[in-house]
């Protein structure tokens, strides 16, 4: 008796494809939520990001070394 590999049906294939997308489109999420609460545009209460006008300048750090 031959044991024989059974191939993995198309449908599986797009359901794994489908969970991995899902995976790094919440990894990516995750980040960009990060990287806002890092630039203080991010608020954990209401879990919005804060949208800054447009033309504003991020605000400059006093301690910061002036670029030469």
């Amino acid at each position: 008796m031959a044991s024989s590999k059974r191939q993995t049906t198309m449908a599986k294939l797009n359901r794994e494809r489908k969970v991995q997308e899902k995976r790094e489109r919440k990894l990516e999420k995750k980040a960009a939520r990060l990287a806002a609460t890092e630039a203080g545009l991010y608020d954990p209460e209401t879990g919005e990001t804060i949208v800054p006008p447009a033309g504003a300048q991020p605000e400059a750090d006093p301690e910061a070394e002036p670029e030469s």
